[in-house]
C-alpha cells in the first residue's frame, strides 16, 4: 500500500510538471521592459491624450465628409496640417479619384391606409439614382431576402420592393448580424431591377428599433440603364409600422422621393505621415482608418475615432520617446464608404514602389471600450500575436482571436504581411453607423484614449517582435 501512495505521489508531481511546462509553452511569461512601456502608453494617453480634442474639431467644424464633397477636401488639410504640426518625419498627400455621389434635396416618403398618412423617415441609398422628379408611388410587396424577390419574379413588376430582413439579436457579434442582412441593402436594386420594379426600400442595418434611417452603399453592378431603380433606407421604426399595415392592407399605396445624383469622379487624397524606422526604415507598419464618412451624420464613430486614434499613435511614440525599429506610417484612408478607393491606390503605390509592408492596423469599428484584435495572418505571425494576451489583458484587451481585419487594409493582403482590426465593443455601433445620431457627443473620451493606447500598444509589439 506504501508503494502504492509513493506511486501516486509521483504521478501527480509529473503530471503538473507537464502541465506547468506546456502552459509555459503556449503562454510565455511578459517582458517586464514591454509590461512598462504599455503602462506608459495607457498613462500617457489618459492623462495627456490629444485624440478627443482632434475628433471634436474633425466632427463639428468639418462634419460629414462624403467622397468628393467639400468636407471631404476640408478633412484632407486638416490631417495634413495636424501631422506637420506633430513634426512627424514625413507628412504628403497621396492623389486618388473618388467617386461622387451627392444627396441632393431631402428625401420625402409615406404610405396612406384608409385615408390616413404616414410620414416616414428615409434616407436615399449612396450610390442609387433619383426618382422622376414628382417621386414614385406604387404597392409593395415586402420580402425577406433576395432570394425570396427571385423566386417572385414577375410578381413584382410595378410595384416598390420592401427588403425588411431583420438583425439577428441573439448574435452577439453585432457585426455578424450586420454581416447576416446586409446584402439586401447592397444588392437589393440591382436583383430586382431586371422585373420591372418601380423602386426599392430597405429596413435600415441596425438592431435598434428608433426613427434614423441608415444609409449606405448600394450598388446596380453592370444591369442595363434601364433596369436601375430608385432605393432608399427606412427607419426600423417605418418599417415595421408598414409590415403591420401591410398585413392589413396589401394594396396601401407607398411613396419616396429623393434628387440623388452621380457626378464624374473626383480628385481627393489620402493623407499620409510616418516616424522612420531606426533599424529598418524600408519595412512598414501601417496604422490608420478612413477619412471619408457618410452625410447625415458628423461621422464621428465611423470613423473619425479611427483616425484621429491612427494619429495619436504616432504621438504617443513621441512622447514616450519610442524610437521604432521599423517606419511607423498613419494613413488616413480616402473613400472607404462608397468605393474603397484609398485603400487600393495605398497597395497599389505600395506594390509600384516594392515597399515591404509587415503588418497594418486598422481602426473602423468605433470609439467604444476597447476589447481586443481580430487578425489574419500566417500560423506563425498569428499565434505570436495571440501571445501577448497575457500583457494586453489587464487593460480590457481580451478577444484576440482570427479574423477579418479591414476593408482599407484589405489590399495589402499577402503570404507575409499581419493584418490587424482593433476591436472596441460592438453593442452600441450600429446604433449609430452611417446614421444622423452618428455624432461627437456619442464618443465618450476615456473609451475614445483608452483604444489609442490599445492600437500605440499593439503597434509597439509588432515593432518589436514581428519579423
Amino acid at each position: 500500500m506504501k508503494h502504492f501512495f509513493i506511486a501516486a505521489i509521483l504521478l501527480i508531481a509529473f503530471s503538473s510538471f507537464t502541465t506547468l511546462k506546456f502552459v509555459k509553452n503556449i503562454e510565455p511569461a511578459i517582458n517586464k521592459a514591454d509590461s512598462i512601456l504599455v503602462k506608459q502608453l495607457f498613462n500617457t494617453a489618459l492623462s495627456n491624450g490629444k485624440s478627443y480634442q482632434w475628433l471634436d474639431h474633425l466632427s463639428n467644424n468639418i462634419g460629414g465628409r462624403l467622397s468628393g464633397s467639400p468636407e471631404a477636401q476640408q478633412a484632407v488639410e486638416w490631417g495634413e496640417k495636424l501631422m506637420n504640426d506633430l513634426s512627424f518625419d514625413k507628412v504628403w498627400l497621396q492623389p486618388v479619384m473618388v467617386p461622387h455621389w451627392v444627396r441632393g434635396e431631402k428625401e420625402e416618403a409615406y404610405f396612406t391606409d384608409n385615408n390616413v398618412k404616414y410620414n416616414i423617415a428615409i434616407c436615399a441609398l449612396g450610390g442609387s439614382i433619383a426618382t422622376p422628379e414628382n417621386g414614385i408611388s406604387g404597392e409593395v410587396i415586402e420580402v425577406n431576402s433576395l432570394e425570396e424577390a427571385e423566386t417572385l419574379g414577375e410578381k413584382l413588376r410595378g410595384k416598390i420592393v420592401f427588403f425588411n430582413r431583420p438583425f439577428d439579436d441573439t448574435l452577439i457579434e453585432t457585426f455578424k448580424a450586420y454581416g447576416g442582412c446586409v446584402d439586401q441593402r447592397g444588392t437589393g436594386a440591382q436583383v430586382t431591377g431586371k422585373f420591372g420594379v418601380l423602386g426599392t426600400i430597405v429596413r435600415s442595418m441596425t438592431g435598434s428599433i428608433d426613427n434614423f434611417p441608415h444609409t449606405g452603399a448600394m450598388r446596380y453592378g453592370d444591369i442595363p440603364e434601364n433596369e436601375k431603380v430608385p432605393t432608399a433606407a427606412i427607419s426600423t421604426k417605418a418599417a415595421n409600422l408598414l409590415s403591420e399595415k401591410l398585413k392589413e392592407n396589401p394594396t396601401l399605396k407607398f411613396y419616396f422621393k429623393q434628387s440623388c445624383e452621380t457626378l464624374p469622379d473626383a480628385p481627393s487624397f489620402n493623407v499620409i505621415g510616418e516616424i522612420t524606422g531606426s533599424e529598418f526604415p524600408d519595412e512598414y507598419i501601417t496604422v490608420g482608418g478612413h477619412l471619408d464618412s457618410w452625410d447625415l451624420g458628423d461621422g464621428a464613430h465611423d470613423d473619425g475615432a479611427g483616425i484621429v486614434q491612427s494619429i495619436e499613435v504616432l504621438r504617443l511614440f513621441q512622447l514616450n520617446d519610442i524610437k521604432p525599429k521599423h517606419t511607423i506610417r498613419v494613413v488616413l484612408f480616402m473613400n472607404e464608404e462608397n468605393g474603397l478607393r484609398g485603400g487600393k491606390k495605398y497597395a497599389e503605390e505600395a506594390k509600384n514602389n516594392n515597399e515591404i509592408h509587415i503588418a497594418a492596423l486598422e481602426s473602423d469599428s468605433g470609439g467604444f471600450t476597447p476589447r481586443g484584435f481580430s487578425i489574419d495572418a500566417n500560423g506563425k505571425n498569428l499565434e505570436l500575436i495571440k501571445s501577448w494576451k497575457s500583457l494586453l489583458a489587464p487593460y480590457g484587451l481580451h478577444d484576440i482571436n482570427e479574423g477579418h481585419a479591414g476593408a482599407d487594409i484589405g489590399p495589402l493582403k499577402s503570404e507575409t504581411i499581419s493584418l490587424i482590426s482593433y476591436r472596441p465593443d460592438s453593442q452600441r455601433y450600429f446604433e449609430y453607423h452611417h446614421a444622423a445620431n452618428d455624432t461627437f457627443d456619442k464618443v465618450n473620451k476615456r473609451e475614445l484614449e483608452l483604444g489609442a493606447a490599445s492600437m500605440a500598444s499593439l503597434v509597439y509589439l509588432l515593432d518589436n517582435y514581428l519579423k
